[in-house]
């Protein structure tokens, strides 16, 4: 079986499908791996380095996706250049399903079988397959590394010759992956962290990182099968914005996670809360690019809001990317191999399976996935069983 791993196209893309270590790993598992050349050069990951892998180098990208059983790329391509991939292969990246209808339906159409990665579920079989929660831990790590650059003042308590130096506030809107980590980095950097969620059960792993959770009464709520919060209603959303107004306006830094599964992200940072920060704070929207948390914030820029600096940057994972992509090849790497069958020489990706029954959305020309034809409001597909 013949993988292929070609270079991200996305100009804001830094991270790799592939890394030497993983290349290894599958190599010696009897798969046959090609790289596009140069494709983890500018992270430090020479040629070089993938050929002592076992991976063979090639330079013409259309003959290394047309001879691929299965791609396997960071982000989605755009659909007009799926063309050099044979039919009936395997793809597997990000694929923002609920938002690029256009790629899911072009793979469809080239009778391609693709998985998407953020489909993953988040049970404990999957846990070493779980890349989006691989990517936020990343994400939060760095967004709090970023905010004290810009903060322009230290985080932690100084005791000096001159003064006190008071410890930067810290505020942190949502409890995930990310916001756990930003939370965890935070205090190790010595800052006064206080955070919140709509989820009730995420206040015990807030204090237990040592940090304030902020208490808002907001009734009924709850959390998807995938670990996301639930939408609230308007009047819990009108709570929740009068409990984190005070919040945010003594916050140096507040940085929001908050998303949806398959919905664009809440505004929980509104015009009047920024209004009503102190002037210099900094304030990191890590949802920027599913529809953003934060009044005013854009996609890839930082912009200056009644005082406040607001960041939007659209890939925080990618601002670590040697690390980031080591994570997510190795994520790809545990799926490939928890589905290879050596002696049949073939991924057995069976339907009942509950990670391919997640992951696949397409198969032979039919958007297979129940919630993303639901999402399109498509008709379901009989059941029936069988292996791609």
């Amino acid at each position: 079986m013949q993988i292929a791993v070609p270079k991200e196209t996305d100009p804001v893309e830094t991270r790799v499908a592939m890394t030497p270590d993983v290349a290894t790993k599958l190599v010696k598992a009897g798969l046959e791996l090609r790289c596009e050349s140069g494709l983890g050069a500018a992270i430090g990951f020479p040629d070089e380095a993938y050929v002592e892998a076992g991976a063979e180098i090639i330079d013409d990208r259309d003959e290394l996706l047309g001879n691929a059983d299965l791609v396997l790329r960071v982000r989605a391509p755009e659909p007009d250049a799926i063309g050099p991939i044979k039919e009936g292969a395997l793809h597997v990246s990000y694929l923002d399903v609920f938002n690029r209808r256009d790629v899911v339906e072009a793979m469809a159409a080239a009778k391609l079988t693709c998985g998407s990665m953020e489909m993953i579920p988040r049970s404990t079989r999957a846990q070493k397959m779980d890349a989006l929660s691989s990517q936020h831990s990343l994400a939060g790590y760095y967004m709090v590394l970023l905010a004290a650059e810009r903060l322009g003042k230290a985080l932690p308590m100084m005791m000096t010759p001159a003064g006190t130096i008071q410890p930067a506030r810290v505020f942190v809107i949502g409890a995930g992956v990310a916001g756990l980590q930003a939370i965890a980095t935070a205090k190790r950097l010595g800052a006064r962290v206080e955070a919140f969620d709509t989820r009730p059960d995420t206040a015990e792993q807030v204090r237990s990182l040592g940090a304030k959770f902020v208490e808002v009464d907001l009734g009924e709520t709850g959390q998807t099968d995938q670990g996301y919060a639930k939408e609230l209603t308007d009047e819990q959303k009108a709570k929740q914005r009068e409990g984190m107004a005070a919040a945010c306006a003594i916050a140096d830094i507040v940085i929001t996670t908050a998303q949806l599964f398959g919905r664009p992200a809440p505004v929980v940072v509104h015009q009047e809360m920024l209004a009503a920060m102190k002037p210099g704070s900094v304030v990191i929207d890590y949802a920027v690019e599913s529809g953003g948390n934060v009044a005013g914030s854009k996609p890839g820029e930082e912009v200056t809001i009644d005082g406040v600096r607001v960041i939007g940057l659209r890939n925080y994972p990618g601002q670590v990317a040697k690390d980031a992509a080591r994570m997510y090849a190795a994520n790809l790497g545990n799926f490939v191999l928890e589905f290879w069958d050596a002696e049949a020489k073939e991924l057995k990706l069976s339907e009942g399976d509950e990670i391919v029954d997640g992951l696949i959305i397409t198969r032979a020309g039919e958007i297979v996935h129940p919630t993303v034809r639901k999402h399109y409001e498509l008709p379901e597909l009989p059941q029936h069983g069988g292996e791609s």
